[in-house]
């Protein structure tokens, strides 16, 4: 309870990181369903992996400016373009597109949300409290890739289903929202 903000904070990241690692899993399958040769998906995974080293070191420095939660929030926003945009995807161009916005935010946004929950728990107990996170962290993995099924079946579409993802990023900055940095590390403090 007195680590009201933290929780708060666990408990976005699961929910926005269901669907990063959708994304993250269903990407290559999605691309190949819509007829993405696949050295172009592998090239786009490979393209992500090294694109989004430096990207997540300014994604750092962004957060430096202007905080971590806005930053975050910021992320969230890029995956809920590209999760829409990837409806619309229909060359190997799009793909490659796609593949460098993810870049952009995936490293920067999971990184800034660890460091913002360590901001926010005691550091004699950070043992803990990342044992908790990082049991929230693989459970967040299974509603996303289970209703981009469910939605995948209903619509007879992986276009389609795609923009389920889309409810992950919102529900997650919508509950991020109310966590109240300064509070939460005021409470450490305490």
């Amino acid at each position: 309870r007195r680590y009201r903000n933290a929780f708060l904070l666990l408990l976005a990241f699961v929910i926005y990181a269901d669907g990063i690692g959708t994304i993250q899993r269903l990407a290559t399958s999605y691309g190949a369903e819509l007829g993405i040769d696949q050295g172009a998906l592998i090239t786009a995974i490979l393209m992500v992996q090294f694109a989004g080293i430096p990207f997540a070191f300014l994604f750092g420095m962004l957060a430096g400016r202007i905080g971590a939660k806005t930053s975050i929030l910021i992320g969230l926003a890029v995956y809920v373009i590209l999760t829409v945009s990837a409806y619309y995807m229909k060359t190997e161009r799009d793909f490659y597109i796609l593949a460098l916005m993810v870049a952009t935010v995936q490293g920067g946004t999971q990184a800034l949300s660890r460091s913002l929950f360590a901001s926010m728990i005691p550091k004699a107990r950070s043992s803990e409290f990342f044992g908790f996170f990082s049991i929230f962290e693989k459970f967040g993995a299974i509603l996303g890739p289970a209703l981009f099924e469910m939605a995948s079946r209903t619509t007879g579409s992986s276009r389609s289903a795609i923009l389920s993802v889309v409810v992950f990023f919102i529900a997650g900055a919508a509950v991020l929202s109310f966590v109240n940095v300064r509070e939460g590390q005021q409470a450490v403090q305490n």
